[in-house]
């Protein structure tokens, strides 16, 4: 397998073509929405077909998406600062190092807390992705703005209104 091509985006460096890289989260182009915080997902032209691996970076009282459940396993590491997690429509907060294993079927969704942002490492599978997701309403995720009204299986009415994004360079200072 070759090595893969990175290239200069508009905010930073991303990968083109198929084949191994190394790139430095620092130097790469992020991606930040007004309502779910900046991420960085690794991926350039060509999707990852077996995991997806991402970093999110959220302000206090930011979610991170809306709450919900996939068929797929998931995990979750908490880089830098103080979240709450929403899992099973209960709250636990979280802290630098505290790790989120996510089987199959569990309800959750971040949102920063604490003082500052918050980094979150995020993996997932992607082996039957799209099957089994849904999005429920939740008391406890809406009370921070992390829950749809009504549920619904659909991406595209959980995040109506909400998919702007604008490229950004890293959300931290290079070296």
């Amino acid at each position: 397998m070759p090595e893969a091509e990175l290239i200069q985006g508009e905010q930073g460096l991303k990968p083109r073509g198929e084949g191994w890289y190394v790139l430095n989260a620092k130097d790469a182009e992020w991606v930040e929405s007004p309502h779910f915080g900046q991420f960085l997902s690794f991926e350039g032209d060509v999707p990852f077909d077996q995991l997806g691996v991402n970093i999110h970076v959220l302000r206090p009282g930011q979610p991170s998406c809306k709450y919900h459940r996939e068929s797929s396993q998931e995990a979750f590491l908490v880089l830098s600062g103080e979240c709450l997690l929403i899992v099973d429509g209960q709250e636990r907060p979280l802290r630098a190092w505290d790790f989120f294993h996510c089987p199959p079927g569990v309800e959750h969704v971040f949102v920063g807390a604490g003082d500052g942002p918050c980094a979150i490492l995020m993996m997932g599978s992607r082996l039957g992705e799209k099957q089994g997701l849904n999005y429920p309403m939740n008391e406890t995720a809406a009370r921070h703005g992390a829950s749809v009204s009504e549920t619904t299986p659909d991406p595209k009415v959980a995040y109506e209104g909400l998919r702007d994004r604008a490229l950004i360079p890293a959300p931290f200072p290079a070296d």
